[in-house]
């Protein structure tokens, strides 16, 4: 059976840097999402959606297995593992072409952020699990110290104040807003190489938990998520049709020693 492509991940209402064709998650999001057992906030890291899986190496089209040069180095691992990938499909950023922001704490080109089976998203902890299994690093993850189930205060989770919290909540665990922290290198070294000044992209929240892709807690269509959102800042697309011919290779940081994928630490 053909890998099916990733499904569309929608933005929160105080993301700002959504594009015409983006969507925006249903009035009343926040609530649902302050009932989850756990919740996972990653960094958005600014790469290209690659998949793994036992029938190819996929970009965001699933209609025939990648061949853009920027994907050379995540062919030649596919080639390594695909005969172990089994019923696993691996979703991450191919971090090897630099987009808008370049990174200078890379430890992969690749970094694992999804895994399916069938038509099930894996845990979090199993996303871990199996990213390890096959020597990846999972995108960076953000300890959450303040639930957002806390938050609610004596107004409660009411479509007028859903956004205000939610902001507030990202600030409760950033220490600072998340627009700010757009400003900031992230974990991984993130600037923006025109400037050199740093940037990240924003973030993921997600359920903890494994999930179907619309299990029908939100009213979202059946090939987008409700079981997580992003929110990115404001311009984050800088690339343009001219990217394909001028782009060029992300660098590994120093400490790691550079094999053709990366992920082998010299020290620890």
């Amino acid at each position: 059976m053909q890998t099916k492509k990733y499904n569309r991940s929608l933005h929160a209402h105080i993301s700002l840097g959504s594009t015409s064709d983006d969507r925006f998650m249903p009035k009343g999001y926040v609530e649902v999402f302050a009932n989850m057992e756990k919740l996972v906030l990653t960094e958005k890291l600014d790469g290209q959606n690659n998949c793994f899986s036992k029938d190819g190496l996929f970009a965001r089209s699933h209609a025939s297995p990648s061949m853009l040069p920027w994907d050379k180095p995540m062919r030649e691992r596919w080639s390594l593992i695909k005969n172990d990938l089994d019923k696993y499909e691996i979703f991450g950023e191919n971090m090897y072409g630099v987009h808008s922001i370049a990174y200078d704490k890379l430890e992969s080109y690749f970094y694992v952020f999804a895994v399916r089976v069938k038509d099930v998203w894996l845990s979090w902890d199993e996303v871990k699990e199996i990213a390890s299994l096959f020597d990846f690093p999972t995108v960076p993850e953000i300890p959450i110290t303040k639930k957002l189930s806390e938050m609610q205060g004596n107004g409660g989770f009411s479509p007028k104040n859903e956004n205000k919290i939610l902001a507030q909540w990202f600030t409760e665990n950033l220490g600072m807003s998340w627009e700010a922290s757009t400003n900031t290198s992230g974990l991984l070294g993130g600037y923006t190489p025109q400037t050199l000044k740093p940037a990240s992209e924003g973030f993921v929240v997600r359920n903890a938990n494994e999930f179907k892709t619309n299990s029908g807690i939100l009213n979202v269509a059946p090939n987008e998520f409700n079981n997580l959102f992003k929110v990115v800042r404001k311009g984050h697309v800088q690339t343009d049709e001219h990217w394909t011919k001028n782009w060029k290779p992300a660098k590994l940081a120093d400490y790691y020693k550079y094999g053709w994928y990366g992920y082998e630490h010299l020290s620890r």
